[in-house]
């Protein structure tokens, strides 16, 4: 009996159809009725199934804290030194290691350069008097011991606000890490020198003025290789400084740092005598790129 070739291909797609049932019902197992999973012995298998409850610890609310560049960072640099006036948080000062003094109003948005003309760009320490925030004082010298600092040329005085500037001295010290400011009296004020980075100089220590900076004492010196690295006032007690001691000598390509000269030193009179308190850190050679 001779068969079309239609019928044929028929036949051909039907065995392929049931050779397909065939082989997709071997791989599906069969169904238990009534079947459940063997239980473990510690039941751990249960536990770790259950879903486990939120953490019920509080969020940081500094989680969400961010911080922004504010500026002014072309014209300004690296920054060296900042102050803010209590109760007005637009308002604020930045000092740059190589341009100058700059002033917000805004928070930020916008800056204004108000030291441009003076000597020098290189600044290392600002400081507002507590009793008037337009008294500014302006110590020179980037106080940041590195390879490539600007020399300062002393500390200057602004009775308003920025708008004008008087050099009050201390040209040849070299670099002022720090100003603190009598909160009784704005023409009492201490200042920090480190001193000139590159050779000994005794220019370094601790200064203070009574008379609003026509006359300077230097009221702690150690010797000519040990200036300050930070000088701060009780804010209680205006008579007790603190004032931390740092042995050092730059090189181009080196920074010695340390040794028994250096730590803290305490005064409770207001800086006419000083005591040490310990905390010497002991001498090593940094070569440029090492923390």
């Amino acid at each position: 009996m001779k068969m079309s070739l239609k019928s044929f291909f028929l036949i051909v797609a039907v065995c392929a159809f049931a050779i397909c049932v065939v082989a997709q019902g071997r791989k599906t197992p069969p169904k238990t009725e009534g079947a459940k999973p063997a239980a473990s012995d510690t039941g751990s298998e249960a536990k770790s199934s259950e879903a486990k409850p939120a953490d019920s610890k509080p969020k940081d609310p500094l989680d969400n804290m961010r911080f922004r560049n504010l500026g002014p960072a072309v014209g300004g640099g690296r920054v060296s030194a900042v102050a803010g006036v209590p109760g007005k948080p637009n308002l604020y000062y930045a000092g740059a290691a190589g341009g100058g003094v700059w002033v917000t109003q805004d928070g930020g948005l916008s800056w204004k350069a108000i030291f441009d003309k003076q000597s020098t760009a290189s600044i290392g320490a600002i400081a507002l008097a507590p009793s008037n925030p337009s008294l500014i004082w302006v110590g020179t010298g980037e106080s940041n011991p590195r390879n490539d600092v600007i020399t300062g040329r002393g500390i200057f005085f602004s009775p308003d606000a920025g708008t004008t500037w008087n050099f009050m001295g201390l040209m040849e010290v070299g670099q002022i890490s720090n100003i603190v400011i009598d909160p009784r009296d704005p023409n009492t004020v201490y200042v920090g020198v480190l001193g000139h980075l590159w050779g000994p100089n005794s220019g370094r220590g601790v200064f203070r003025t009574k008379d609003g900076g026509k006359n300077w004492q230097k009221v702690l010196y150690v010797d000519d290789t040990t200036g300050v690295s930070s000088l701060i006032m009780d804010p209680g007690n205006p008579l007790v400084l603190f004032a931390g001691m740092w042995p050092l000598k730059r090189f181009p390509w080196m920074l010695e740092s340390g040794g028994t000269t250096g730590g803290v030193f305490r005064s409770l009179d207001g800086g006419s005598t000083w005591k040490k308190l310990g905390f010497e850190r002991p001498r090593r050679s940094l070569e440029d790129g090492q923390q």
